[in-house]
């Protein structure tokens, strides 16, 4: 790749991901000129390495061995740590953020915001906590660092300090998708069942624009199950039924209606792509779920 392209790392990327195309999330992870190859044992680990470095060598390109690792069972990787029982994120970067000091002008939250918030998906009700602080990212609102900033601020380091080890997706393992929907936002679960208890996946959270700041808490909570469905396809899409999890149960809801809006007609007809078992928990019962948001 010659030096110098303003467009280089992304040409690159779109090179990559065409020559290993047909590998990709079943035993490849590729970003940029990092390759991570997964396996389920050591022989299979040794199968796959070969078929790897031979799509390589046919593509012309080369490996530098002194950078490759072989058979490795915990590596780090794009600013994650990985081992068998799961992925959390690299203690330097915990520390770092533990040690940020308090922001004293939109430049600093801005910083401090997108290194944790790379990490967000960690963290349980994200846009919750950071609510107080991404109202002084933007430039039209005067700089006052005051106590709510000061409290989401802390909060946000305390989450991360104890930020869970989260689960490697396993398609074998029975799958549920948990959502809840607030005056914060939405948010949503990934979790899978070990045979013990239940372990987190992934979380995601999200402001709801106020576009979409409804009152109707069912369109809500319909809105945080597309947004999950969206950002896991890969995991729900094309695998055995799944459980959705909700305080709120909208989709009986709206299927009892004559007529629905334009968005909730396409939010189902999206919907009705994914094979899953709606199950409902009352407010009272579902209290997980309300930290979610």
């Amino acid at each position: 790749m010659p030096f110098g392209l303003t467009n280089a790392p992304t040409t690159f990327q779109a090179a990559m991901t065409t020559e290993f195309r047909h590998m990709l999330d079943r035993l490849v992870l590729v970003y940029l000129d990092d390759i991570l190859v997964y396996s389920r044992s050591l022989d299979e680990h040794v199968e796959h390495l070969r078929i790897v470095l031979e799509q390589l060598r046919q593509a012309k390109y080369k490996a530098n061995s002194d950078k490759c690792e072989f058979a490795r069972q915990e590596l780090e990787y794009l600013g994650h740590y990985v081992t068998r029982q799961g992925i959390r994120p690299l203690a330097e970067k915990i520390e770092a953020i533990r040690v940020w000091p308090e922001p004293t002008n939109t430049t600093d939250v801005r910083s401090f915001m997108g290194l944790a918030g790379y990490y967000q998906r960690f963290i349980t009700g994200y846009s919750r906590i950071v609510a107080p602080m991404t109202r002084l990212q933007s430039p039209k609102v005067p700089f006052v660092f005051d106590d709510d900033a000061r409290r989401s601020f802390q909060a946000l380091k305390m989450a991360m300090l104890m930020a869970p080890v989260l689960s490697i997706y396993d398609p074998t393992l029975p799958t549920r998708v948990t959502t809840d929907a607030s005056g914060y936002g939405i948010g949503a679960v990934l979790e899978q069942h070990d045979g013990d208890d239940w372990l987190p996946v992934e979380y995601i959270s999200h402001k709801v624009p106020r576009i979409n700041s409804l009152d109707d808490a069912r369109k809500k909570e319909l809105l945080a199950f597309v947004m999950a469905l969206k950002r896991w396809p890969h995991f729900l899409l094309v695998r055995r039924r799944f459980t959705w999890v909700t305080d709120n149960n909208p989709l009986t809801y709206y299927k009892t209606q004559d007529r629905v809006s334009s968005a909730i007609g396409r939010w189902m007809y999206f919907i009705d792509q994914f094979d899953f078992t709606p199950k409902h928990l009352p407010g009272l019962s579902n209290r997980a779920a309300d930290a979610l948001s």
